[in-house]
């Protein structure tokens, strides 16, 4: 059975993925639709990205994924079909795409020139997107819907570094817990270990956490660094929001060192 996984910023609150959900029912009527997540803060691309990214993986090989976080919609940016070596993803060329693609392994690209027998300038999503993926649930090839192209936008997470004693990474992602996701990986064993206080250090200053491997190791309202689900070194309040407590949010520098 065909899966189309849909992650957008449109909310629940507007008729928007009902919309979406029409035209790919009505195109696949036996078709399975997963909704990935429709919160992703608007407009906010990389969020997008990276959340598609780290949930791809767990869905059966075929799948179809149509990401649509498009501030550019109606502009001359592409709307794209790249096929991996497992999935399919629909969605706009701003990079909303590139993480989780990229990962998989991009076999080929194409800009899309099939749609409803209208499309507004204002949504792809239901007139581009969404029978691009229906389509493709149906087994019609790539090829029928759009034209190859090469070059297509692509976005890369930040790479941490050690630098003496210090991890120096950056925020890249805040969840609705408000964990904060920074680019650093493992390196934290480098520079201390389960226990130890660690300093991050931010635009508001330095703040002291307990480097742990499970948040139920520290107290309500502590702040703790781990390493999460997905590998990357999270800062956190227990019970709490870090992002909000620690001024956090996806783009800043971050340096972290165990306290002296």
């Amino acid at each position: 059975m065909a899966v189309i996984a849909l992650l957008t910023d449109f909310g629940t609150k507007d008729y928007f993925v009902a919309a979406v959900k029409g035209v790919i029912l009505s195109i696949n009527p036996g078709v399975t639709i997963v909704d990935v997540t429709h919160e992703i803060p608007p407009q906010d691309v990389w969020s997008g990205a990276f959340a598609l990214k780290s949930v791809y993986k767990w869905f059966p090989r075929g799948t179809i994924f149509v990401a649509v976080v498009d501030p550019g919609v109606g502009t001359e940016r592409a709307a794209l079909i790249v096929r991996t070596r497992r999935y399919y993803f629909v969605g706009p060329d701003n990079g909303v795409l590139s993480l989780a693609a990229g990962e998989d392994g991009v076999e080929e690209v194409y800009a899309i020139r099939a749609g409803l027998p209208e499309v507004s300038r204002t949504f792809h999503g239901r007139d581009v997107f969404a029978p691009a993926a229906a389509y493709l649930s149906l087994g019609v090839e790539p090829r029928m819907l759009g034209v190859p192209v090469t070059s297509w936008r692509k976005l890369e997470i930040p790479r941490a570094r050690i630098e003496g004693n210090s991890i120096l990474a950056r925020a890249i992602y805040v969840d609705r817990f408000g964990n904060v996701y920074t680019s650093a990986r493992d390196e934290i064993y480098k520079i201390a270990a389960p226990g130890d206080r660690v300093c991050v250090e931010t635009g508001r200053g330095a703040v002291e956490a307990r480097f742990v491997e499970t948040y139920g190791a520290a107290e309500p309202g502590d702040t703790v660094v781990l390493v999460n689900s997905e590998g990357y070194l999270e800062i956190a309040v227990v019970m709490g929001s870090a992002a909000a407590a620690h001024g956090l949010r996806p783009g800043q520098e971050l340096r972290v060192y165990r306290c002296a």
